[in-house]
């Protein structure tokens, strides 16, 4: 019998109609460090790699100068995804060990997570990396107020690629900013225009590989302390729609059952509307933190770090959600892992 290999990384690039996935995939593909990279794509007639193409290996999968194989999402996810897999086992395609799904402008983001999450096969030979999101600053601010898939694709990203910054002044590239830092707090934006070099990093580094990565939590943590956990949020919730991040705290240290029901509750009673939760938590006997972080319904697995990135011992959790009371979930989250007796519910 054969060894296993390692999972194969699937990362996810989204970001509305025309805000440039196509470009920056174009110009990651090109680089050498990602010619084992495999890409599925939704409509293959609308993105521009033609320039890219040099073989056609059938119908809808094609090898392009990189050496990175490219195909099509006709129908099923889960069929795409398997059946390149298995061409590749068989020798009919390179092998890949990394995958990039390109969505559609508008889709929402987390059923795709949640199939490579939920499905048994998909979890056995893949794990989701980045959840890069591209947003464009003529459009960005207005796609957000207007459509709630543009809001939501921003709010799961693990990266935001700020595009086109070249046909806009500072002025609103920084307003775009403030915007997307108040939305998503945790995820790390970086303003790129036709003259930069997208980094490798982004497909690369998975942010998912947290435990050989502490200083990526410390950045969580640093995003969301500097937008105060004293914020007036009544701005956010006028311009974005019902979508806020808060943190929730704790000072003392919990007991890992107590908190996994309450999480789990937590989960089961609000499902869609959170977002994201990333967070560090402060576990009873353990004396470095546990990592903890999740997409709607979809909770991975927790990681233990060697130490606590900045040095305080505190349970800090970041949520990102929608029409979600803060002041409540911190209350439930006391009731359940401070043993404080406030009567309510998660």
């Amino acid at each position: 019998m054969s060894e296993r290999r390692e999972p194969i990384v699937a990362n996810l690039l989204t970001g509305f109609l025309g805000a440039g996935k196509t470009s920056l995939l174009n110009r990651l593909l090109s680089k050498q460090s990602l010619d084992d990279t495999a890409v599925l794509i939704n409509e293959f007639g609308a993105v521009g790699l033609d320039h890219l193409l040099v073989e056609s290996v059938n119908d809808n999968i094609v090898l392009l100068k990189s050496g990175c194989i490219c195909c099509t999402i006709r129908a099923d996810l889960k069929e795409a995804i398997l059946t390149l897999f298995d061409r590749m086992h068989r020798g009919d395609v390179r092998p890949f060990s990394r995958l990039v799904i390109e969505t559609t402008g508008l889709a929402d983001p987390a059923p795709i997570l949640a199939t490579l999450s939920a499905d048994l096969m998909l979890k056995y030979h893949f794990r989701i990396g980045n959840i890069i999101t591209v947003v464009d600053v003529p459009n960005g601010a207005h796609n957000i107020k207007i459509f709630p898939e543009s809001a939501r694709q921003i709010a799961v990203a693990d990266r935001i690629i700020i595009s086109k910054s070249d046909l806009a002044d500072h002025e609103a590239i920084d307003g775009l900013k403030s915007v997307l830092k108040r939305m998503n707090p945790t995820a790390e934006a970086i303003v790129l225009d036709e003259a930069s070099d997208p980094a490798e990093t982004l497909l690369l580094d998975t942010i998912h590989d947290l435990s050989a990565r502490p200083a990526e939590v410390a950045r969580w943590i640093a995003a969301e302390t500097s937008h105060g956990r004293d914020h007036d949020h009544s701005h956010d919730l006028n311009q974005h729609g019902s979508i806020r991040a808060f943190v929730i705290e704790a000072d003392q240290a919990i007991a890992w059952p107590r908190f996994a029901l309450w999480l789990s509750m937590l989960i089961h009673r609000h499902g869609r509307k959170i977002l994201r939760l990333k967070g560090l938590i402060d576990i009873e006997g353990v004396e470095t933190p546990v990592v903890v972080h999740g997409v709607q319904h979809i909770i991975h697995r927790p990681l233990h770090l060697a130490a606590w990135p900045d040095g305080i011992r505190r349970t800090r959790i970041v949520v990102i959600g929608e029409s979600l009371d803060r002041e409540l979930m911190q209350r439930s989250f006391d009731a359940f892992n401070l043993n404080r007796q406030v009567a309510i519910s998660a």
